[in-house]
């Protein structure tokens, strides 16, 4: 559950913004600084005090404004907070796009959301809240198509509604009966198995749970 929030972003706009989808989501506290330090600083203070925020929004870049600062970005932020806090919660909101940056971020910064500055954005921070919430990192919807684009390996429906039922709990031997249930074919349990095997085989996955992983980061269950 997410109960308290910080939001670092220097652009008034964008915070209200934020501010505003916090309040819509009823989390219980969002404080927020326009600057790097102020952030660190609330958050130091709010860990010695015994009440840790649970996530920190941040951008990345932060425009220099002339006002001296220790912390000059939203990485350099994400670290020195990490170093304190390794538990926080991070979501980026940022106009930077391509995805393998975007990915390199979840890789090598331990990123737990990443939402865009564009069309919808307000929608998907409360799609990355909700993921959050229910402890799952949240891929952008643009990042999630490059990869469908990208990876030799290309999902069917079929491919993603067995994985998604094994992701929701399903054991394999159920799915048969939830196939003919909702009139999908194949749906006898030595296709299934056949169809994991492959996938599996294809992308060098050793088990299921590896290959459950890799759709949910990627954005297509």
């Amino acid at each position: 559950m997410i109960d308290k929030v910080i939001i670092a972003e220097d652009h008034e706009f964008a915070n209200l913004s934020v501010q505003k989808t916090m309040e819509d989501l009823k989390v219980k506290q969002y404080d927020y600084a326009f600057y790097c330090d102020d952030a660190f600083a609330k958050i130091q203070l709010a860990q010695k005090k015994g009440e840790p925020y649970d996530l920190l929004i941040t951008d990345l870049s932060f425009e220099d404004d002339g006002t001296p600062q220790q912390i000059h970005d939203g990485i350099e932020l994400i670290r020195a907070v990490r170093a304190i806090q390794p538990s926080i919660l991070v979501l980026i909101l940022s106009g930077q796009h391509r995805p393998v940056d975007i990915h390199n971020l979840f890789e090598h910064n331990e990123v737990d959301a990443y939402v865009r500055k564009a069309r919808h954005d307000v929608q998907e921070l409360k799609s990355a809240m909700h993921a959050l919430s229910k402890g799952q990192r949240y891929y952008p919807g643009s990042l999630a198509q490059q990869i469908k684009r990208s990876n030799t390996y290309e999902f069917t429906d079929f491919d993603i509604t067995i994985i998604r039922l094994l992701n929701e709990g399903y054991q394999q031997n159920e799915i048969p009966a939830y196939l003919k249930e909702h009139n999908i074919k194949p749906s006898s349990l030595s296709s299934i198995e056949k169809r994991l095997n492959q996938i599996r085989e294809e992308l060098g996955f050793l088990n299921n749970q590896q290959l459950m992983v890799f759709c949910s980061n990627a954005g297509l269950l």
